[in-house]
């Protein structure tokens, strides 16, 4: 897969003195999809946290195409190219959904791809956000709102995206809809960190999985690896 988007070495993270991460590390290749997986409470969110600066780790590493982003601030590691869409979306809900995106505007010195992402762009992804253009995005529906904070964070340009629980909540079709953008941005050679629920949708999504368990990584490898660990993926996420 080339270069390494991601890389996270024996990161040790901390709320107060709870010792939530454990030596975590796991690489990402340029290019590729990773899924994140576990039970709820299990540290994914956490993982994502700490890689976006939200919380910083008491030990090891974290570096974006190699260069080291471990305790900067969010802003920062967000200039960077790292963008996320939130869990819960967090859109601005007293803007229009033009002026959501627009507000996330950033360019980059370059592409991997040769082209950035615009309102255009971003309309032609997700349709019925050029529909809706200028209402105010409290008033869309929750599915709506997660495409609009999908297309948000593109406007970003992002190096390296993270989705947190893409999925939640929405209507099977939306979901279809969530999956098929995650299958284009993959396709158009964006780096993914996908946190999900839905472990079909990331089996078919990702190139590389990682379970956690108690803030531990306990499985690293593809999908047709994970399919092949019946009892370590049973254990620790309740299928098979």
């Amino acid at each position: 897969m080339g270069s390494e988007a991601l890389r996270l070495k024996e990161v040790d993270a901390f709320y107060g003195d709870s010792h939530v991460l454990h030596g975590v590390s796991f690489g990402l290749g340029t290019g590729a999809t990773l899924g994140l997986l576990g039970r709820n409470g299990a540290g994914k969110t956490t993982c994502i946290s700490t890689i976006m600066g939200f919380l910083r780790p008491r030990r090891g590493s974290i570096e974006l195409y190699g260069q080291e982003v471990a305790g900067l601030a969010p802003e920062l590691i967000s200039r960077l190219g790292i963008c996320l869409v939130p869990q819960g979306r967090r859109v601005f809900r007293t803007l229009s959904v033009r002026e959501n995106l627009v507000v996330a505007a950033q360019q980059r010195a370059s592409r991997a791809n040769g082209s950035g992402w615009s309102l255009n762009r971003v309309y032609a992804l997700f349709p019925r956000l050029k529909e809706r253009e200028k209402q105010t995005a409290g008033l869309l529906s929750g599915g709506e709102q997660q495409l609009l904070a999908i297309g948000r964070a593109l406007m970003g340009n992002p190096r390296l995206l993270l989705m947190d629980e893409p999925s939640e909540g929405l209507a099977p079709q939306l979901v279809a809809e969530v999956g098929r953008a995650i299958a284009q941005l993959k396709h158009g050679g964006l780096s993914i960190v996908l946190v999900e629920q839905n472990i079909k949708m990331t089996f078919e999504l990702a190139d590389e999985l990682v379970i956690f368990n108690t803030g531990r990584v306990v499985f690293q490898g593809t999908p047709v690896e994970a399919r092949a660990a019946k009892n370590i993926i049973a254990q620790h996420l309740g299928v098979f």
